[in-house]
């Protein structure tokens, strides 16, 4: 198995074999690059897109401060990481009918989920699992830090970049948060393309998920170095740079699934 590796599955009146293939560290750098071609060829439906999560996100935003919810904007923008995933469901939607050679629309973006619906809300529960342990986890630390008692905006982040509490839960949280990232990432990086893609349970797109990263460890490390570093970017710009950077890199990712992932039925022996 120098070339791939495979695994198969029973199903009703199949076995599926699922290879994974090995990658190069220059393919992250290529998905990017096929990310944003998809995003060139299909600009009005693709921004509309972003721009609708980037909306979402904004009405969070004003949200929190309205209601006096303030101090979970950091833990949310952070745990947007462990939700990710299911928000590209409308660009791998996109890139699917240009692959198709159709005119994408938003009908394709929005409702790209269906044919698979169940599968993929077994996926979103697995997802909200891992943003839920973060928000915990984000509760516990900022007691353990700074007690129960909520400051005001300006004292909480001053605090953290000028104190030792501050940088201390920093320090832990990112650590921390940065494990649950990564396993989040392990379980869901081509799980919900697969899942898109083929008629197959979410453990078993889960498991080639794993398996893709597991069997090319140092480029898919690249390339989740890479998708934080764009969202961070993305973050930093007040959320109108999400508008370009989510449908780019949720089109990225069919592509990283369509390098990774080879899917077979075999007839029943």
């Amino acid at each position: 198995m120098n070339a791939a590796e495979t695994n198969k599955h029973k199903q009703s009146d199949a076995t599926v074999k699922i290879t994974i293939n090995p990658v190069d560290m220059d393919r992250p750098r290529a998905w990017l690059v096929a990310g944003f071609k998809d995003f060139r060829e299909a600009t009005a439906v693709s921004l509309a897109y972003g721009m609708f999560w980037v909306g979402l996100s904004i009405a969070v935003t004003a949200g929190a401060f309205t209601l006096g919810y303030w101090h979970w904007l950091l833990p949310l923008v952070a745990g947007f990481m462990f939700l990710g995933p299911l928000v590209a469901v409308g660009s791998y939607g996109i890139s699917r009918r240009l692959e198709e050679g159709r005119t994408p629309t938003l009908g394709d973006a929005f409702g790209a989920w269906r044919p698979h619906a169940g599968q993929l809300a077994m996926m979103g529960v697995m997802m909200m699992i891992f943003f839920l342990a973060w928000i915990r986890l984000a509760t516990l630390l900022f007691a353990l830090f700074f007690g129960f008692e909520t400051p005001s905006p300006d004292t909480l982040y001053t605090a953290l970049i000028t104190t030792p509490e501050g940088f201390g839960m920093l320090a832990v949280g990112t650590v921390a948060g940065g494990i649950l990232a990564f396993g989040a990432f392990a379980i869901s990086v081509v799980a919900i393309p697969t899942l898109m893609d083929h008629d197959l349970t979410f453990m078993e797109g889960i498991e080639a998920s794993v398996r893709s990263v597991a069997r090319n460890f140092r480029p898919m490390l690249l390339w989740a170095a890479m998708l934080t570093g764009c969202v961070l970017i993305g973050v930093m710009t007040f959320y109108i740079g999400l508008a370009l950077i989510l449908p780019v890199l949720g089109h990225a990712s069919w592509h990283a699934y369509e390098d990774l992932v080879r899917v077979e039925a075999l007839p029943k022996s």
